[in-house]
């Protein structure tokens, strides 16, 4: 039997650590529960004190197929490297044209520094690139191939 899972990143600011992730994986915000016309109004039911309501933050795939992802404020910030990172694959794959693949990588790469994340290295194989390690904007990293 199959388990649904989610995954939930711990940061100090669900919402901006959120919006970097929304502009990396083309995720929109994850609608109000069934039932509820909006988050607030679904916050305010569940007796959440308004003082938290920014404590979260959530994105879905917008074609439903992929993971949610919930992001979660929590009060230590991030210490060690990630054991665990996505690697954004939009470069098309080692057989395409090599000038095609850096294009695809160096454009996204240039997208999510726009959002606020930073470039940490760049790994080549040879003189081909291979990808970019990147941190979200608290340092959490992933790769973009």
């Amino acid at each position: 039997m199959v388990t649904r899972w989610t995954l939930t990143v711990d940061c100090q600011d669900a919402n901006v650590v959120a919006a970097f992730w929304k502009e990396a994986l083309g995720y929109v915000d994850r609608p109000a529960p069934r039932g509820w016309d909006s988050w607030e109004q679904w916050l305010r039911d569940m007796h959440v004190p308004e003082e938290e309501w920014g404590d979260a933050a959530a994105l879905t795939d917008p074609d439903g197929v992929l993971p949610d992802i919930s992001f979660l404020r929590v009060p230590e910030g991030k210490t060690v490297k990630n054991r665990l990172h996505l690697d954004l694959q939009v470069g098309g794959g080692r057989d395409l044209d090599q000038a095609v693949r850096v294009e695809r990588i160096r454009s996204h790469v240039d997208r999510l520094v726009a959002a606020g994340g930073r470039v940490l290295a760049e790994h080549h194989d040879g003189d081909r690139l291979d990808h970019v390690v990147l941190a979200d904007p608290e340092g959490n990293e992933l790769c973009v191939v």
